[in-house]
C-alpha cells in the first residue's frame, strides 16, 4: 500500500513537472524571461513616449515648460527612490509579490495619468507610474540573474537589455502616432492591457523566493533623500518660474534649497556611518567606479536633457507632427544595439578607454551641432546629429560599465548595480530640471535682446510692417486697419520663434560642454586592477 501511495506521489508529481511553468521545466526561465521584459519595455517606455506629447499636454492644460517639466521629472524621481528601496523590500516580502505590485502601482498610474483634468493630477499620477517601473526595472534584473545559470546568463541578460533598447527607439515614434491619430491620454492608456496582461503572467509563472537574511531597513536614509531630491529640482525649476516674481531671491526658493541641503547632509552621513545602508556610498570610494558614476551623472544630464528639448523645437518651432518628431529618434537605438558589441570586442582586445574617449568626443559634437539649430535647419542636419549620439552611446556604455565594476567585490555587485541605476535616474531628473530652468531664462533673455534691437520708428521696420500688411490683405481677406495690426504681430511672432530657438540652442551648447567635460574622469579611471597599481 505504501508502494501504491510514493507511485502515485510520484506521478502527481511528474505530471507537475511537466508544465512549462513549473520551475524545474526546462522552459521556465524562457517564459520567466519573456514576462520580464514585458514589463521592462513598459516601464522604459514610458520614460520617453511622453516627450514628443509634451506640446500637447501644455497646450490642452495652457502650462508652461517650468510646469510641463515635472511631468517627465516626477517619473524618474520617484524610480530614482525606489531602485535602492526595491532590493530590500524584495527581499523581505518576496521578489514574486514586490514585482507584482511594481506591475499593478504601474497599470494603475497608467490609467489615473489618461484620466488627468490638470497638470497637478498628472504630476501625482507620474509618481504612481514611477514607483512602479523603479521597482519593476532592478527586480527583473535580479530575477534573470537568479534564475539562469552562469553559462545562459549572458544571453538572457542581453535579451533583457534589447526590450529596454527597443522601448527608447519605438517610444517616441508610439508615441507620436497615438498623440496625432488619436489624444495624448493614449500613451498612458495604452500600458493598461499590457500591464494586466503582465500582472496574469506573474501569477501564473513567476515561482516566489524571499531572502530571509535581509538586514534592517534604512528608514532614515529613505526619508532623507525623498526630501533632499525634490525639494532640490523644485528649487531649480522655481527660480525662473513665470509664476515667480521674486526669482531666485523668493522666500520659499531659498526654504527650498535650505531643507534640502540639509536633508543631503543627513542622507551622506546616514549611508557612510550605518551597517546596512539604504545605497552603500562607500563603493563610490572604489576609484574607478566613483569615476564612472561621475561620468554617468553627467551624460545623463546632458542626454534626458536634451532627450526633453528635441520635440519641443521640433514641434513648437519646425512645424513637425508628433510621430514626426517621434521618427527622428528611432536609429538612436539601432544604432547603439549594433554598436554596443563592437565596442565590447574593441575594449576587450584593446582598451576600453579607446571607445569611450572617442564616443564621449563624438557625443560632445552632436550637442555642438545642435546648439546651431534655426527655424531654417533642414532634416537631414537633425538626423546628422543623432545618428552620432546612437554611434556615441553604443560605444561608451559597455566599456564604461566593464571598467567602472572592475575592482568592485563579487558580493558588493548588486549594490554597485543599483546605485549605478541611481546615479542614472538622479542626473536625468537633473537634467531635465536644470535645462528647462535654463531654457525659460535664456528664452526670456533672447526675447529683451531681440526686442531692444527692433526700432519700431525705423524705415526698415515700417517697410517690413506694410509688406506683411499687403501680405494680410491679399491672403487672409483683412481690412486695411487688422491687416496693419496683423503685420507687426507677424513681427513679434517671429522674434519670440527666434528667442525661442536661441533658447534651445544655449541649452544643447551646456550640454556639449558638460559632455567634453566628461572626458577628464574618463581620461584618469584605471584598466588595470588596483593591485597592480598601473594606470592607463
Amino acid at each position: 500500500m505504501r508502494t501504491i501511495t510514493l507511485s502515485h506521489k510520484l506521478r502527481r508529481k511528474l505530471r507537475h513537472r511537466s508544465s512549462a511553468f513549473h520551475p524545474q521545466h526546462d522552459n521556465y526561465k524562457w517564459f520567466l524571461l519573456a514576462n520580464i521584459m514585458l514589463g521592462t519595455f513598459m516601464a522604459v517606455l514610458d520614460s520617453t513616449i511622453v516627450n514628443v506629447g509634451l506640446p500637447k499636454i501644455m497646450a490642452s492644460f495652457g502650462v508652461g515648460i517650468d510646469k510641463i517639466e515635472w511631468v517627465v521629472t516626477a517619473y524618474m524621481l520617484s524610480m530614482a527612490v525606489m531602485l535602492p528601496t526595491s532590493g530590500w523590500l524584495a527581499d523581505r516580502f518576496g521578489y514574486k509579490r514586490l514585482y507584482f505590485m511594481g506591475l499593478l502601482l504601474f497599470t494603475i498610474g497608467s490609467m489615473l495619468c489618461g484620466m488627468s483634468y490638470d497638470e497637478n493630477t498628472l504630476i501625482l499620477s507620474r509618481i504612481i507610474q514611477g514607483l512602479g517601473a523603479g521597482t519593476i526595472q532592478p527586480l527583473g534584473m535580479a530575477i534573470i540573474t537568479r534564475e539562469f545559470p552562469p553559462k545562459e546568463r549572458g544571453m538572457a541578460l542581453g535579451f533583457w537589455a534589447i526590450s529596454a533598447a527597443a522601448s527608447v527607439s519605438f517610444g517616441p515614434l508610439i508615441g507620436g502616432y497615438l498623440v496625432d491619430n488619436f489624444s495624448w491620454q493614449l500613451i498612458f492608456d495604452v500600458n493598461i492591457p499590457f500591464g494586466i496582461a503582465a500582472m496574469v503572467f506573474t501569477i501564473l509563472i513567476q515561482r516566489e523566493y524571499i531572502n530571509r537574511r535581509a538586514g534592517a531597513f534604512d528608514l532614515v536614509g529613505l526619508l532623507s533623500v525623498i526630501t533632499f531630491l525634490p525639494l532640490m529640482l523644485y528649487a531649480l525649476s522655481e527660480g525662473s518660474a513665470a509664476s515667480n516674481s521674486a526669482g531666485w531671491g523668493a522666500t520659499y526658493v531659498m526654504v527650498c534649497f535650505g531643507i534640502s541641503t540639509i536633508a543631503l547632509a543627513i542622507f551622506i552621513t546616514r549611508e557612510l556611518t550605518i551597517e546596512n545602508p539604504l545605497i552603500e556610498l562607500r563603493l563610490l570610494g572604489d576609484y574607478n567606479f566613483g569615476m564612472g558614476n561621475l561620468v554617468m551623472l553627467i551624460f545623463s544630464i546632458g542626454m534626458f536633457g536634451s532627450t526633453f528639448l528635441l520635440p519641443l523645437y521640433l514641434q513648437n518651432s519646425m512645424g513637425y507632427t508628433a510621430v514626426q518628431a517621434g521618427s527622428v529618434f528611432l536609429p538612436v537605438g539601432i544604432i547603439q544595439g549594433f554598436m554596443s558589441p563592437v565596442a565590447g570586442r574593441v575594449s576587450d582586445k584593446y582598451s576600453p578607454k579607446i571607445p569611450m574617449i572617442l564616443g564621449v568626443i563624438v557625443l560632445g559634437v552632436s550637442f555642438a551641432l545642435n546648439s546651431q539649430l534655426s527655424y531654417l535647419t533642414e532634416h537631414s542636419f537633425v538626423m546628422t546629429s543623432l545618428y552620432l549620439r546612437g554611434f556615441a552611446m553604443g560605444i561608451i556604455f559597455t566599456p564604461m560599465s566593464n571598467l567602472s565594476l572592475l575592482t568592485i567585490p563579487r558580493d558588493k555587485m548588486a549594490q554597485a548595480s543599483g546605485i549605478s541605476n541611481t546615479v542614472r535616474q538622479l542626473g536625468g531628473s537633473m537634467g531635465v530640471a536644470i535645462f528647462a530652468t535654463m531654457l525659460t531664462t535664456r528664452v526670456n533673455f533672447h526675447s529683451q535682446m531681440f526686442g531692444a534691437a527692433i526700432q519700431s520708428g525705423s524705415q526698415e521696420f515700417k517697410n517690413v510692417a506694410t509688406h506683411l500688411s499687403q501680405f494680410a490683405q491679399q491672403h487672409m481677406g483683412s481690412n486695411l486697419a487688422t491687416a496693419a495690426q496683423q503685420g507687426k504681430y507677424m513681427i513679434l511672432s517671429h522674434i519670440s520663434k527666434q528667442a525661442y530657438i536661441a533658447g534651445i540652442d544655449d541649452d544643447f551648447l551646456m550640454a556639449a560642454i558638460l559632455t567634453f567635460l566628461g572626458l577628464i574622469p574618463v581620461i584618469i579611471m584605471r584598466t588595470k586592477h588596483r593591485n597592480s597599481l598601473v594606470k592607463a
